[in-house]
């Protein structure tokens, strides 16, 4: 971590608490019990992902290399497996993440392996606006993290935001649970295709969806696979800015 960085994120963080306020009502509530609810999960488990990055990253470090990206921001970075990972391969990475407890073991573990030099981070909820400025990244990685308890407008309003900040030719990879996933359908209901399991709820996408998020965007690849003990069922979307 940057010298200074501790401060930003302190400021940041004031940021955070507003989490959920554009929203009204239940969906204020489920956003805000969404955020302790992982607090807690990485006070209790910490490193719950473990080390060894996850196949989107490793995909997309490959991709990233191949439109010669230097710069990689990670939405929803949790404890940082991912954020390590690219940071080994070279890459300069910005890690952003509504949970400062989280990031506070990406950090520890940035130390540890001698990268704090390449990665930052800063706490932030994707429901606000990216604090970056425009075409001012490469690339942007989010595994999961748009099927979180977003509705489907502020999903829309994140790529929004991730085409703004990134140059022209940029790539967005991300992931999302998907509605051919055991877990669609069962649950709590929260509408808008969210449902919620042992206290986490998921957005599951419809392919429309991404295709509707791809408008504008060169839509390079929609990749179905499985991960987990479900096992959960994904699609790995790569998209170019243009």
């Amino acid at each position: 971590m940057r010298d200074g960085q501790g401060d930003e994120r302190e400021h940041r963080g004031g940021d955070a608490d507003k989490l959920g306020s554009r929203d009204q009502g239940p969906a204020r509530d489920l956003a805000a019990g969404q955020r302790d609810h992982w607090q807690d999960a990485y006070t209790s488990h910490p490193g719950m992902y473990g080390t060894e990055p996850s196949a989107p990253a490793i995909h997309a470090a490959g991709v990233f290399r191949t439109v010669g990206a230097e710069d990689v921001v990670e939405l929803g970075a949790g404890h940082g497996r991912d954020s390590l990972y690219f940071a080994r391969e070279g890459f300069t990475v910005r890690s952003t993440d509504f949970s400062p407890v989280g990031l506070s073991q990406l950090e520890a573990a940035s130390r540890a392996e001698g990268l704090a030099e390449r990665i930052t981070t800063t706490v932030h909820d994707v429901r606000e606006p990216l604090p970056l400025p425009d075409a001012s990244v490469d690339a942007v990685f989010a595994h999961m993290l748009l099927c979180m308890a977003l509705s489907t407008e502020q999903i829309h309003a994140l790529v929004g935001e991730v085409r703004r900040v990134l140059r022209p030719g940029g790539v967005f990879v991300y992931t999302v649970r998907h509605t051919g996933d055991a877990h669609y359908g069962t649950g709590i209901a929260h509408g808008d295709d969210i449902h919620e399991h042992g206290g986490f709820a998921v957005h599951f996408f419809p392919r429309r969806l991404v295709d509707d998020l791809a408008e504008g965007w060169d839509l390079v690849d929609v990749h179905a696979f499985e991960e987990g003990d479900l096992p959960r069922r994904l699609w790995r979307v790569t998209q170019i800015a243009r």
